[in-house]
């Protein structure tokens, strides 16, 4: 990885009200893309894919901003589906998924959608990083995000009556999840754990490991059990907002959206209780270089057969 760059700019701000990306949060997303557009001038990529989510997707003027975007700024993004987006996560996270594990359930939670990802592997594992999206036997895109949920219940002040609605709440959409029991089964019968991949599990696994700067080389890849989580929620829980924002893994811009976080990650463990999880401080933007990469092999390969 030769650069990186990560800025919350909350696209989907009041989206769930207004069914708009406000004017607001789409001058925040501008800021943001101008320095990726420097970047990108910088390193001159031969090649590149840029993607938007769920903001852009469900807003009624998505499209209209990223036609801005490349008018104002010259990137041409691509509105992905949610297929691809869960597609594109799991092929980021593969290399994290224990080789002994028949199966692994894989999360990301974003600000207006989480993408959950059945892998089975009882039929074989993928050699190939870029092919373990096709080992998926099921997935699903839920309709809340870290800034939905937020929105919806309040990230300032949670008590515990709040985050126990907000589980509910998140627990209702998981009861659509295809092979739901089939997959509850496995867990039961078989080896799976659950990968997850999003600032709100990076934060827990920050807390957990007591990190006075967050620290990603220590995070990404780390094991976290069942009463790891639970300690580490039970503290969180119990911060004001002061200390979140106080926090060196939480910080400002984390501080309302960590337990709407939290919230989804925890209807997903009681709906699935595994013994662990793995953090992973990855997804989108790896699975779309391994992409990338795969299809750059492609090209030489069939350059080299049409000679």
């Amino acid at each position: 990885m030769l650069d990186g760059f990560t800025r919350i700019v909350r696209l989907g701000e009041g989206l769930s009200t207004t069914g708009k990306l406000s004017d607001a949060a789409m001058e925040r997303t501008m800021e943001a893309l101008r320095l990726c557009r420097n970047k990108l001038r910088e390193h001159e990529p031969t090649r590149m894919r840029l993607i938007a989510t769920e903001a852009c997707r469900s807003a009624s003027n998505g499209a209209e901003f990223i036609a801005r975007v490349e008018r104002e700024l010259g990137l041409v993004l691509e509105i992905v589906d949610r297929q691809t987006e869960a597609s594109l996560a799991v092929t980021g996270c593969a290399d994290l998924i224990e080789e002994e594990s028949s199966g692994a359930l894989m999360f990301d939670i974003g600000g207006g959608s989480s993408e959950l990802a059945w892998l089975d592997f009882r039929g074989g594992r993928p050699r190939r990083q870029g092919r373990m999206s096709s080992s998926i036997r099921s997935w699903q895109s839920l309709p809340v995000g870290v800034v939905s949920i937020a929105e919806k219940f309040g990230g300032v002040n949670v008590t515990p009556e709040t985050f126990e609605d907000m589980v509910a709440f998140v627990a209702g959409q998981l009861r659509q999840f295809r092979g739901r029991e089939k997959l509850r089964q496995m867990i039961a019968e078989h080896p799976v754990h659950l990968i997850g991949t999003s600032g709100t599990v990076t934060t827990l696994a920050g807390l957990h490991l007591g990190l006075e700067r967050y620290e990603r080389q220590k995070v990404d890849g780390l094991w976290m059990t069942r009463a790891d989580v639970d300690a580490t929620m039970t503290a969180l829980l119990g911060m004001s907002f002061d200390r979140r924002v106080a926090h060196p893994c939480i910080g400002k811009d984390r501080a309302d959206l960590v337990l709407p976080g939290c919230a989804i990650f925890e209807a997903i463990r009681r709906e699935w209780p595994t013994e662990r999880v793995r953090v992973a401080d990855r997804g989108l933007r790896e699975g779309i270089l391994i992409s990338l990469i795969d299809a750059d092999r492609a090209d030489r390969a069939n350059s080299r057969r049409s000679r």
